[in-house]
């Protein structure tokens, strides 16, 4: 500067200014974008198989098809991303029923979690994916919408006895703006007898039904007279989210039913039902 002319200076010393400006804007702006370019994408947590893998958001498991891409053999809990990179969501993975890479949404086998519960606690998810679980609606929602899927129910009685179900199209309120709104509408088709029986097709059409929510079609509540939560119509064939009774029981169909293996009067030991890409 103390070359310059008196004319020249003021323009320097503004221009130095400026520059130390911008210097410091930049030195502030830094770490925003340093967090701005961190992936919100948090790694598999420790004590859940897949643990070691770190990858970008898009390449985080949609549902069990992908953690199965990635190699994985092993039936048990993986975190999976329904709703995007930065909410996972603990799911057991069957990883050996005929051919794997089934996504359970709900699993009973012993008792121990209540499923006699509210619309919220059915919408949200509720239980643990290495125990007894419902995976929520919305996330099964959302699973239906990114992927087209098959549905298999597996059942079990007590006295060891196997059977399944199988629904070669699968989805929760497919075309609807909020799913909400529209009750999580069943859709189900294509069905493969396993030795139960279609119990379900009844169902598709319907919306989902709680205590605190009835849309069903019956004069009366369905989820209340059944000790349960379905996608109800008037009343059900299929409750697979009622009592666990343990068996055969007095009471009319408010146990762990599926009428069309065993009936209204015998409620069943293990109940799964999985997704998986068609």
């Amino acid at each position: 500067i103390g070359g310059l002319s008196p004319l020249q200076r003021p323009l320097a010393e503004g221009t130095m200014k400026a520059q130390g400006v911008l210097l410091k804007l930049a030195l502030l702006a830094l770490p925003l974008l340093l967090l701005l370019s961190t992936s919100p994408c948090a790694p598999q947590v420790s004590g859940i198989r897949g643990d070691a893998l770190e990858r970008s958001c898009f390449q985080q498991p949609l549902d069990c098809d992908d953690i199965y891409a990635q190699g994985y053999r092993s039936d048990g809990v993986y975190l999976i991303y329904p709703s995007g990179p930065s909410v996972p969501v603990p799911v057991f993975c069957d990883m050996t029923t005929e051919g794997g890479k089934w996504t359970v949404f709900q699993k009973r086998f012993n008792g121990s979690v209540s499923f006699f519960r509210g619309w919220n606690d059915y919408k949200l998810g509720f239980g643990r994916a290495d125990g007894e679980y419902w995976l929520g609606l919305q996330n099964m929602h959302l699973l239906t919408l990114k992927q087209k899927y098959e549905l298999r129910v597996d059942l079990e009685d007590f006295e060891n006895n196997t059977a399944y179900a199988k629904y070669a199209d699968f989805s929760i309120s497919p075309n609807a703006v909020s799913a909400e709104e529209d009750g999580y509408t069943l859709y189900v088709a294509g069905f493969e007898d396993g030795g139960a029986g279609d119990s379900l097709s009844y169902h598709s059409g319907q919306k989902f039904s709680t205590f605190d929510r009835d849309q069903d079609l019956f004069v009366q509540n369905c989820a209340a007279l059944s000790s349960g939560a379905f996608w109800f119509r008037s009343c059900h064939f299929a409750n697979l989210n009622g009592f666990y009774l343990g068996g055969s029981h007095l009471s009319y169909a408010n146990g762990i039913n599926w009428a069309q293996w065993k009936g209204f009067y015998y409620s069943l030991k293990r109940t799964e039902m999985k997704i998986r890409r068609a």
